[in-house]
């Protein structure tokens, strides 16, 4: 673990590299809704942070978040690779809850993985869907496509899932890093915005419901 508390060199012979952090093209309004979401953050209120600024679009909102949240998750994830491997986590899974791995396009049928594996495929996933233009455009006066909300909830089940495994799985290794405040506010953010837009349905929140509720309904 290096000073970062990104993994070490030693670990690049195993599955998960972080990726490259998405961000919004210079001077778009992607970038400045960026720079909006930082201040929104700042004011310690999460709540009333996911709320859409008055006048902007809704689509442009859903996508800087979910940029967000894929850096966020991502760096997350980094933080505990070292100890998240094939043979601690030989499925992906949140207690008695197991995910398994399709995209209907390469893995046409769900198919059991490692947990890294199963990030590995998910972090790959969601690049390729921040990366197409025709889903997320990135040159102003581009529209949005008119279903756009139907390609980020998937994006947000899926990301739940990560933050679910850390929850079940590491979060004891979290304290250990001292990271568990950290965590905790990512996931509440993640929560408000879900939850603020019903991006991600009631059953598939089940693995974290008690610690949902409490959020939501402290």
């Amino acid at each position: 673990m290096n000073l970062m508390g990104l993994p070490s060199s030693a670990n690049q012979g195993t599955t998960f590299r972080p990726k490259k952090r998405k961000t919004p093209p210079s001077g778009s309004k992607g970038s400045q809704l960026e720079e909006l979401i930082a201040t929104t953050l700042g004011s310690g209120n999460l709540r009333e942070a996911v709320k859409l600024p008055p006048g902007e679009d809704i689509n442009e909102w859903l996508a800087i978040n979910t940029i967000d949240f894929y850096n966020h998750v991502n760096l997350l994830y980094a933080t505990l690779r070292e100890f998240c491997t094939p043979d601690t986590c030989p499925i992906m899974n949140a207690g008695l809850y197991e995910y398994r791995w399709a995209d209907g396009v390469a893995v046409k049928e769900p198919i059991r993985v490692s947990a890294p594996e199963y990030v590995e495929y998910l972090m790959n996933w969601i690049e390729t869907q921040i990366d197409n233009e025709t889903i997320f455009p990135q040159k102003p006066g581009v529209p949005f496509p008119p279903n756009f909300k139907d390609f980020v909830k998937p994006i947000l089940k899926r990301m739940f899932r990560v933050y679910a495994h850390i929850y079940h799985c590491h979060f004891k290794k979290v304290v250990g890093l001292k990271e568990e405040a950290h965590l905790n506010t990512c996931f509440k953010h993640f929560v408000f915005f879900t939850s603020e837009y019903q991006l991600i349905d009631e059953a598939n929140l089940a693995p974290l419901k008690d610690l949902v509720d409490k959020i939501l309904n402290p």
